[in-house]
């Protein structure tokens, strides 16, 4: 075992604290500079604002559409988009939707009913690769979350389309997520 003298082990004591709290107020900074970049980050709809109640033609009780959505002030560095719409039913209980990734960072919206844009997933409600709408069951309001995802790269799957759920998709984008939005709605079926 190589000895060192009592100068260089109290240079190493003043060292490696110094250096530890570099490294930690770097890495600080990284984090606040994507919150930061974030922050105007939005998604929105023209049909609709956040908190308001879901019209019914984009449910199961209407048309089944799905709804318009507009997303801005993403991160520059932004390749591609990934969303997902869900239920949190109860902790244990969530249900998905929608679930698109592989969207150009080109596109900033997404028409009604769209189609052709990105690489559809499936959804938990006929586990098709598909759009399902909402159509809760039981009284009382169901909230929605629409979630948009900015991203550093594409996302690529060893598993076919209909085995990427709302969970494999999260998974998968974790490491290059930029940034992420969402937008919340309520609906009330009429029994």
């Amino acid at each position: 075992m190589r000895k060192f003298s009592q100068q260089t082990r109290l240079i190493i004591l003043l060292i490696l604290p110094i250096t530890a709290i570099t490294y930690a107020l770097f890495a600080c900074e990284k984090v606040y500079e994507r919150r930061t970049e974030s922050l105007n980050f939005t998604l929105t709809s023209s049909y609709i604002k956040p908190d308001s109640i879901l019209p019914m033609e984009y449910t199961c009780d209407g048309a089944s559409a799905t709804l318009p959505l507009e997303w801005s002030g993403y991160p520059e560095t932004t390749k591609w988009f990934a969303l997902i719409m869900y239920t949190v039913a109860s902790p244990t209980d969530i249900h998905w939707y929608w679930v698109l990734y592989n969207i150009p960072g080109s596109v900033n919206s997404l028409v009604k009913n769209v189609t052709g844009v990105g690489r559809l997933g499936n959804n938990s409600l006929n586990d098709k690769t598909s759009y399902s709408p909402p159509c809760s069951q039981g009284p009382g309001y169901k909230y929605y979350t629409y979630t948009i995802y900015a991203l550093s790269d594409s996302v690529t799957f060893l598993v076919q389309p209909a085995e990427v759920t709302m969970a494999v998709l999260q998974s998968a984008i974790k490491k290059n997520t930029l940034a992420n939005t969402s937008l919340i709605v309520k609906y009330s079926r009429n029994f």
